[in-house]
């Protein structure tokens, strides 16, 4: 038996490495699908990657179904504390089943909580982790004079935004595009498009509003809109390999224009 701690200080006590695995979190989904074999028994219907992932679906990250996972006697639930509900966690522990919880607002968190999950489920194949933070600690710094101000909005009708503290918001920083809601209260606040402050560009992700060069961008004209892969943006996990490039080549191509083509 060991105890572990998750991302919330939570005493997370297995009896064993975990041999059936309920996931609720899409990109550590596809994280521990691509890291162990065969462990993982159930996610959610929004868990789209590996895409041959074959397991149980047990509802939304908002709405799992709860009886039908302590049905399952998984040895763990993993979770998140933004995707996920604190009332069903509480649920699920009081069915006691031990849940893992983590808190990813950083990419330099990412690494640490994924590294910390990974080692307590006894994975094996973690060579991605490694060469994504490589990756992201290669990048270089972006001078003061080539950042950008951003707003990033994740949803409208009404309009919500990317705010402070969180993992999208992180990001970007890295890229050279400064959030212009960092200092807001909330993480994801609600404001209208006439009182936001001051930005030159905005990045407008496909998840979870799916942003398109039709839907979106009119709305900001004449600022110029990048339009990202939300999950480049906000999937922690494999996802991060090679994340930091093609962001950068959307951005850069919406702020400098395409480049011309090569004469012959």
């Amino acid at each position: 038996m060991t105890a572990h701690l998750d991302d919330l200080g939570n005493t997370v006590t297995l009896t064993a490495i975990p041999a059936r695995i309920v996931s609720l979190v899409p990109s550590l989904t596809e994280a521990m699908a691509l890291s162990t074999s065969g462990v993982l028994i159930a996610a959610t219907d929004w868990c789209s990657h590996p895409a041959d992932l074959d397991v149980a679906r047990i509802g939304g990250t908002k709405n799992p179904d709860v009886s039908a996972i302590a049905a399952m006697a998984p040895d763990l639930v993993v979770a998140n504390a933004e995707e996920n509900r604190r009332e069903d966690l509480d649920s699920l522990r009081d069915a006691g089943l031990a849940v893992w919880v983590t808190d990813i607002r950083t990419v330099d968190q990412a690494f640490a909580s994924m590294a910390r999950l990974l080692e307590a489920i006894g994975a094996t194949t973690t060579e991605w982790l490694d060469a994504a933070r490589r990756e992201w600690g290669d990048l270089p710094a972006v001078p003061d004079d080539e950042r950008r101000r951003a707003i990033i909005p994740i949803w409208r009708r009404p309009w919500m935004h990317v705010g402070s503290d969180t993992y999208a918001g992180d990001v970007l920083r890295r890229l050279g595009i400064d959030n212009a809601l960092a200092e807001a209260a909330e993480r994801y606040p609600r404001i209208p498009l006439e009182e936001l402050p001051a930005h030159e560009l905005v990045v407008l992700p496909d998840e979870p509003y799916a942003f398109t060069p039709d839907d979106g961008p009119g709305c900001f004209a004449p600022v110029p809109c990048a339009l990202v892969s939300g999950r480049l943006l906000t999937w922690y996990g494999p996802a991060m390999l090679g994340a930091s490039a093609t962001l950068l080549a959307s951005l850069q191509e919406t702020i400098t224009g395409p480049s011309e083509p090569e004469r012959p």
